[in-house]
């Protein structure tokens, strides 16, 4: 049967890791056409992404989505992939003089949820030796932190949406939206498709979809982040290091297979697109880095941006539009969406499916209300 006479239930458009992991969700109960606009999945923010997992990371939705997700990193279903999605990997936060005290509000905020540690100056440059001397006052050390194997978490969802027998369809970029009796009539670059229900994880394009089915916009702004590659000093060993971040996110340092990835955790607004590496942020990041440690960056191996889109609050947006049916928001998890995406697929499928949000979600201390597309806190 034609594409354009076959109705999906359910049509996902994105397919990287937001619309990759809800479509796998979703395809176990319902029949999932998964559209992305690139040749491949994950081109954009997903293959992109240095993800860490860091329960103590965030807003505080994000935070339970994080703890809600840790199950699943841990131990991922039968043939999702095919070594471990984490390795530990330790997270300091350090601050300056000038910003102990906001160092000091955050480890009150979070040491209820996270075991973390405070340090002393002396304590901190324990663990970085790099560190120069006299920068940083204090800091803390969050134990469970871990890497995440972004391209296994990604091709994991992939593989669990086509053995579950949805489909995907690339290069079929979104560039018309109607809706009728029967649903969702999508028109693309490769072809006309029909659905019930329409998933909106287009990342950076997000509100672009909307306007394409007459939603309210949600005041997604899409903001570059840029990142290098550099080497250590000659015969330091870094594997072991902990990934180390200033406590206003001025910068943050993790090793990279031997090296050193380096960022000046810069959030510059930018146009949906292939974004690229902005001089000036390659430039304040070398200067942030070596103001902080004793390291000398004469060549720069590799650099690359990525987009991370927010909304006003920091936190998802997840929740059928108002007043347009079938129209479900799954946009803004920012610079979260990796180490989220377990918990948030499965919220995200049981609300398209007119489920409960299952219960282990909600035990995190989660309302999905924080997350609805009219929330105040977004307009």
């Amino acid at each position: 049967m034609r594409d354009a006479e076959t109705i999906h239930d359910i049509a996902v458009i994105g397919a990287g890791m937001a619309g990759a992991s809800v479509a796998a969700e979703l395809a176990k109960e319902a029949a999932v056409l998964l559209l992305e606009m690139e040749n491949q999945p994950g081109y954009h923010t997903t293959g992109r992404s240095a993800a860490l997992f860091v329960p103590g990371y965030g807003p505080a939705p994000i935070r339970a989505l994080t703890r809600a997700s840790a199950a699943f990193f841990h131990a991922p279903p039968g043939g999702f992939c095919q070594a471990a999605l984490l390795s530990p990997r330790d997270i300091m936060m350090i601050a300056r003089a000038d910003q102990v005290d906001w160092l000091d509000q955050q480890i009150a905020e979070l040491s209820a949820e996270a075991e973390i540690r405070r340090l002393n100056a002396a304590e901190v440059r324990q663990h970085l030796p790099l560190l120069r001397q006299g920068y940083a006052e204090a800091g803390y050390l969050d134990r469970a932190g871990s890497d995440i194997d972004v391209a296994a978490l990604h091709q994991g969802y992939l593989g669990m949406f086509k053995r579950a027998g949805g489909r995907l369809v690339t290069g079929a970029g979104v560039n018309r939206l109607e809706y009728g009796p029967d649903g969702w009539r999508i028109f693309t670059a490769n072809g006309t498709f029909k659905a019930r229900k329409l998933v909106n994880a287009a990342g950076a394009w997000a509100d672009q979809i909307g306007a394409l089915a007459g939603a309210e916009p949600i005041g997604l702004v899409p903001k570059r982040r840029t990142a290098l590659i550099v080497a250590p000093p000659a015969g330091i060993k870094v594997d072991d290091w902990p990934m180390v971040a200033d406590i206003n996110e001025e910068f943050y340092m993790k090793p990279d297979a031997g090296r050193l990835l380096i960022s000046p955790a810069n959030e510059d607004p930018e146009a949906p697109g292939d974004v690229q590496p902005d001089e000036m942020d390659v430039a304040i990041c070398v200067d942030r880095i070596e103001r902080a440690f004793d390291l000398t960056i004469r060549r720069i191996e590799n650099k690359w941006a990525g987009l991370r889109s927010f909304v006003a609050d920091k936190s998802p947006v997840a929740g059928f539009a108002g007043g347009i049916d079938g129209f479900f928001w799954l946009a803004g998890q920012g610079g979260y969406g990796i180490q989220t995406a377990p918990a948030l697929s499965r919220l995200a499928a049981a609300l398209v499916l007119g489920k409960s949000v299952p219960a282990d979600i909600l035990d995190q201390g989660l309302d999905a209300r924080d997350l609805s597309p009219d929330r105040s806190a977004i307009g």
